[in-house]
């Protein structure tokens, strides 16, 4: 009898192990995301399709005043890439590339775009960049400032597409504890050897949301703009109640905001103020809740056109001004055309200041579009094209987008939330690891940054590089030579995965060539291998186009 149960216990264990870590994958890869959007309907879309227009309007007349065409438009597949990178941080898999190619019908990279909106990766990708613009990327005071809580948070909020002047008003005037509050990190970012830099704070404000900087003005006068010191000391004395204790971030109203007078170097106390629109200010509630009310005021144009820079910078990889934080003041429309950011700031305002349709009209529009090649000869005739937006910016990836892209194309399939346990973790140790060596932008990381040869090497001899371009039964390289299709498919099929375009004639002739030669499928294998290892290592790769 014992030597009967012995043997059940033998047969099932294995069983129960088997059923456990199926059930485990099989919930690690439920997807939580909805794979068709809701679609917009006929009165959104009018409103959409005039704001599209307006857009691009504005640059069809710029472009005929200044003389200077624009580029022609780019095929899908090439606009496919463009939106995975800035959405996602990564190029498409060769699954989405299929998937793509079968949409049938009218506008389907407008449907796209709304399913990679809807995808979690974009809310996690966009998360980390607005964590960067709002807090940076240092780790701060220790158990006080939680960077992980935070841009979960915004991820959270972003996912579902919480009105973006909601979300700064809950990042100024949050309470409570940074874990179980994770908005209330924004001020404890600010927190340094155990006190609340309050100066950090504003300069912080006014940056991220305003697009200004008046740090300077911490100290002096601005040498350069209207913003007086006593400006700087006004703002900042709305964070001057503002206190950091053991239950949270809570408003104290017996706290009174000093700074030492220069001249008499004694404390004075300095009054709330704001610098300009003082009608917008609110007469209730806690300082810190009016000067949120205040900077997200409809009538504060800074604070939408501050935010319509920001996205389109994250799109296209650099601001429609730069730089992304030192925004020229508005203009008075009613005596001059509204500009760019006018328009889409209007349209972010009106529609509820949702972040996902401000992305969708500027991918829509025709600068999103162009190519980044032009007949153009002169290098002045190419800067005044590229200055005008004539052309599509060549920018050069950003170290996550590089690891991304290097990652994705090392798989066939789609490494997303639906991914394994294993997949996913290998791309987070892998960026993390990557960037480290890479070198990490920080929180300017809209700013022009030069290519390094170490970065160049560490792409063409990495670990992660090597390990990718050996063929393996678990990689593209490996499954792509294994695939019984002929050379040219073969070739096609690694150019989708790498560089998301069909080779051309030259380079389709080129490595037939080279399968040609191959006398055995090992030296096929080895062909699949360097064409692989070159496509990786080209500019093309490492470029947004």
């Amino acid at each position: 009898m014992k030597s009967h149960v012995r043997h059940w216990k033998v047969v099932c264990l294995p069983l129960c192990v088997v059923g456990l870590v199926v059930t485990l994958v099989t919930w690690a890869s439920s997807s939580p995301v909805d794979k068709f959007p809701r679609p917009l309907t006929v009165t959104e879309r009018n409103a959409f399709t005039d704001s599209v227009q307006q857009v691009d309007q504005f640059f069809e007349k710029q472009w005929a005043e200044k003389k200077t065409p624009p580029a022609s438009t780019v095929s899908e597949l090439t606009q496919l890439r463009r939106l995975s990178l800035a959405l996602h941080g990564t190029v498409p898999s060769l699954e989405e590339i299929r998937e793509f190619e079968s949409l049938q019908g009218a506008n389907r990279l407008e449907r796209w775009t709304q399913k990679l909106l809807a995808d979690r990766r974009f809310a996690d990708y966009f998360s980390e960049r607005f964590t960067r613009a709002f807090v940076g990327v240092a780790q701060g005071q220790f158990i006080i400032f939680r960077r992980d809580r935070f841009k979960a948070w915004l991820s959270d909020q972003i996912q579902e597409n919480t009105p973006y002047d909601e979300l700064v008003r809950k990042l100024i005037a949050g309470e409570g504890i940074w874990t179980g509050d994770p908005e209330t990190n924004f001020i404890t970012s600010a927190v340094a050897d155990g006190n609340l830099d309050r100066n950090k704070l504003t300069g912080s404000t006014v940056r991220a949301f305003l697009g200004q900087r008046i740090d300077c003005a911490q100290c002096h006068d601005h040498p350069f703009d209207h913003w007086k010191q006593s400006d700087f000391e006004g703002l900042t004395a709305f964070y001057g109640q503002v206190e950091v204790q053991v239950l949270g971030v809570r408003s104290n109203k017996k706290l009174k905001y000093e700074v030492e007078d220069r001249m008499t170097l004694e404390q004075r106390e300095v009054a709330p103020r704001v610098p300009f629109l003082n009608e917008c200010l609110p007469a209730e509630g806690t300082l810190r809740e009016r000067l949120a009310e205040w900077v997200t005021h409809p009538d504060n144009r800074r604070f939408e056109r501050a935010s319509a820079n920001r996205v389109w910078g994250l799109l296209f990889g650099i601001p429609y001004i730069d730089p992304v934080d030192d925004l020229p003041a508005p203009t008075d429309l009613s005596q001059s055309p509204a500009g760019l950011l006018d328009i889409l700031g209007q349209d972010f305002r009106e529609n509820g200041y949702d972040i996902k349709r401000l992305i969708q009209i500027i991918v829509a529009s025709r600068p999103f579009q162009l190519s980044s090649e032009s007949a153009f000869e002169s290098a002045e005739q190419i800067d005044a094209a590229t200055y005008n937006w004539a052309l599509f910016p060549l920018v050069r990836l950003r170290p996550e987008q590089i690891i991304g892209a290097m990652l994705q194309a090392s798989s066939l399939k789609t490494i997303d939330q639906n991914s394994n346990l294993i997949m996913r973790g290998r791309r987070f140790f892998s960026e993390l690891n990557f960037v480290k060596e890479y070198g990490d932008l920080g929180s300017d990381e809209l700013n022009d940054f030069p290519g390094t040869i170490p970065q160049a090497l560490l792409r063409m001899n990495g670990e992660f590089a090597k390990d990718n371009s050996s063929a393996s039964p678990l990689n593209s390289v490996g499954r792509i030579a294994s695939l019984d299709v002929s050379a040219e498919k073969r070739i096609e099929t690694c150019y989708l995965v790498c560089l998301t375009r069909l080779p051309t004639t030259e380079e389709r002739d080129y490595f037939l060539k080279q399968y040609q030669s191959a006398k055995n499928q090992q030296q096929r294998v080895k062909v699949t291998e360097d064409l692989y290892w070159a496509l990786y290592n080209s500019p093309e790769f490492s470029w947004n186009h």
